[in-house]
């Protein structure tokens, strides 16, 4: 699918409301329509990193640079605290637990890509569609699956590659 006419003018626009909401925002960044980050205050991205289309981040977030994302993705840096058994969930006054989500440089997040809170996607990596990830991989892994494991390496085959327990 094709930009409507004068797409650079509104990715722009967007670029620039974005860079006095978000915490970091790096040089060239493209924030796609409909793009979620709350107060944005925990959010850091890096510079020519693309925000896809109804995206959405919650709780602390750090994107790399030359990250790109397809649709519909969701990043959560935040989450509940289930330990609790005397309080419910959604009482207000229990307070959420902040995981950092920490994408390297390099990454392609497909369409419709979850990332849980804590985890760690090394630089060159790539996160396959509909993929819902739960836990940290290293870098020019190849990830796809629910829960996402790793399915390849961008890594010429022969080369060494760090792995997380």
């Amino acid at each position: 699918m094709q930009p409507i006419p004068g797409y650079k003018i509104y990715y722009r626009i967007r670029k620039f409301l974005v860079g006095r909401i978000i915490k970091e925002c790096g040089e060239g960044v493209v924030v796609k329509d409909k793009a979620y980050f709350g107060s944005g205050n925990n959010l850091c991205v890096g510079s020519r990193t693309q925000l896809g289309q109804n995206c959405k981040f919650q709780g602390p977030v750090r994107l790399g640079n030359d990250v790109i994302m397809g649709p519909d993705s969701v990043l959560m840096g935040i989450t509940h605290d289930v330990s609790r058994l005397d309080i419910p969930m959604n009482d207000p006054d229990l307070v959420p637990i902040e995981k950092e989500v920490v994408i390297g440089n390099d990454v392609w997040i497909g369409t419709k890509v979850v990332i849980l809170p804590g985890v760690e996607i090394g630089s060159h990596s790539i996160v396959g569609a509909g993929a819902v990830v739960t836990k940290s991989f290293p870098e020019y892994a190849i990830i796809g699956g629910v829960p996402a494991k790793q399915i390849g390496s961008r890594l010429p085959t022969g080369e060494e590659q760090l792995t997380y327990g």
